[in-house]
């Protein structure tokens, strides 16, 4: 265990009515003791503390104290929660009397979390699982990271490293009991174990990135020519005045991005500059991001002025695709739709004005959003880190079936296996390590 005893709030900066200040190491009973002056409470039991600064004896606050012993706490040390108020005067009070206790001191950003990992309480999978379940903001981003937090990743990895495991040990015994009798179709059986397992990996890895876009949101842009609506659009979605909206047109120049919960799934709507000829360097330069954010999303709403109908936008039209969706605004105006010379264009009549029809686009965006992130029972990739460990991994199976020497291909199978074993952790994964966990906010 580290032998630093670490502290910090772990609800959050800002008043609220409570406040939980953490510690974790081996002085955290020393520090109860110093603050406030009795012997450490009864396991797991809330208990009502006077605390005091230490140095001066100032009174601190008056709250409730809970006592886990090491190994049984979320760090697998000693730890000791505070619930005091949640004021900033009291956040002030309560870190400077526990920085003056000796053998103490700040945590870092995801140390608790790092502790508990490197005590065993926790694999690397469930680790990343409780920075995007702080981090959720739909009922889909937190079903995922619940789900992940339980173990459904790493339970599924451990048994296909097993696998690696059991078939590496096949082929040690062939290479260390060559002269001796094995038995019959030794070679065989691994060759068909590690095949099985490099089309399960095919298939886990075939999921269309659902997870990594659950726990990101989905991309969609905004596109069509100036003055089609487009910022209303964004604002009537949004529910609020996120673009300026003017009958000027060209009056979006940049992107402007909004955070949505769709159905339950997250989405990052953009809202674009218009599609035409710039006239000058700085509609090239929107005309130029427009299409950059077309080109990176997994959606496109496709908006037609209703005010130029049946004619449609050609810039807009080359957009047309099986990720886009498209909408005619303006139909407050008394459109025919069925006037459209494009046949094949399935348009959603609205009025970003007045609200008619976007019913019907939410119905249609939910559904897109759904079949996106959606997938079957199986539990979903979340990141590149555990996607890039699973393609090097194939890779190594795929050049043991290729092997034609028992030592080389014994070989590549450890290198599968340590690829795998990176994404839980169960390999030396010292070099990733600060990288996962200083994308934790302090407390955590």
């Amino acid at each position: 265990m580290n032998s630093d005893t670490i502290f910090a709030l772990a609800s959050g900066g800002g008043k609220a009515g409570v406040a939980v200040y953490r510690l974790s190491g081996s002085a955290a009973a020393d520090a109860y003791a110093a603050m406030a002056g009795s012997e450490i409470p009864t396991p797991r039991q809330a208990v009502r503390v006077h605390l005091v600064d230490p140095a001066t004896t100032t009174p601190v606050d008056d709250g409730l104290a809970i006592w886990f012993p090491a190994p049984a706490s979320f760090t697998g040390e000693d730890v000791i929660e505070f619930h005091l108020h949640g004021g900033r005067a009291v956040h002030g009070a309560m870190l400077g009397a526990l920085a003056a206790v000796p053998g103490l001191r700040p945590a870092e950003p995801g140390e608790f979390t790092r502790r508990a990992f490197e005590n065993g309480k926790m694999d690397l999978t469930q680790a990343e699982a409780l920075a995007d379940l702080v981090d959720a903001e739909t009922a889909a981003q937190r079903r995922q990271a619940q789900r992940q937090m339980g173990g459904a990743l790493a339970e599924i990895y451990d048994r296909w490293r097993e696998r690696l495991l059991a078939a590496i040990a096949k082929c040690e015994a062939e290479i260390d009991f060559a002269e001796d009798d094995l038995p019959a179709g030794l070679r065989q059986e691994v060759i068909q174990s590690v095949t099985d397992l490099d089309n399960e990996l095919a298939a886990h890895l075939d999921d269309h990135g659902r997870g990594e876009r659950l726990r990101s949101g989905l991309s969609i842009a905004i596109l069509g020519p100036p003055n089609a609506g487009k910022s209303s659009l964004l604002n009537r979605l949004a529910e609020r005045d996120v673009a300026i909206v003017s009958e000027r047109a060209g009056t979006t120049r940049d992107v402007i991005e909004v955070h949505l919960d769709l159905g339950g799934y997250p989405v990052v709507l953009a809202d674009t500059a218009g599609l035409r000829e710039a006239r000058d360097e700085l509609e090239d330069e929107g005309v130029r991001r427009a299409l950059a954010r077309a080109s990176g999303a997994d959606v496109k709403i496709l908006v037609f002025d209703g005010a130029a109908w049946p004619e449609l936008d050609r810039h807009t039209l080359d957009q047309l695709d099986d990720d886009a969706v498209t909408v005619v605004n303006k139909i407050d105006l008394g459109l025919d739709l069925n006037q459209s010379r494009q046949t094949d264009l399935k348009a959603i009549g609205i009025s970003a004005k007045t609200g008619s029809g976007i019913d019907r686009l939410l119905a249609t965006l939910s559904a897109v959003a759904e079949e996106m992130c959606a997938g079957n029972d199986s539990p979903a990739l979340t990141r590149t880190r555990h996607r890039l460990a699973l393609l090097e991994c194939r890779e190594a199976l795929q050049r043991f079936q290729a092997a034609g020497e028992v030592e080389l291909a014994a070989e590549d199978l450890r290198l599968a296996a340590r690829a795998i074993g990176r994404v839980t952790g169960r390999v030396d994964v010292e070099d990733i390590l600060d990288r996962i966990f200083s994308e934790f906010c302090i407390g955590k």
